[in-house]
């Protein structure tokens, strides 16, 4: 079987970091973000969990809610999860039926 390793905590920390370049958002700035919508952090613990990729999915839905973002596409490379896998199958031939 043909497997496709992912990173998944990669992906989401490329994925919030992106949406804070794409906006200039610092991770300063979205402190002070957080704090607006009654969330609190520190810059060290946002550093951290953008860092490590290791936040939730509630973590994620703040930043994005505090960032004013209303849609979000992720970006995933479908065509990576929609791979099947390659199965070669092999047949015997039955040398008594073959005379």
């Amino acid at each position: 079987m043909n497997s496709i390793e992912i990173d998944w905590n990669e992906k989401a920390k490329r994925l919030l970091k992106s949406e804070l370049v794409r906006r200039g958002i610092s991770t300063e700035h979205l402190v002070g973000l957080l704090q607006n919508i009654g969330v609190e952090e520190t810059k060290a613990s946002v550093d951290s969990k953008i860092s490590r990729g290791t936040f939730s999915a509630a973590f994620l839905i703040q930043c994005l809610n505090a960032m004013g973002i209303k849609n979000f596409n992720p970006e995933i490379e479908r065509e990576l999860f929609l791979q099947e896998p390659i199965v070669v199958y092999q047949t015997k031939i039955n040398k008594n039926k073959i005379k």
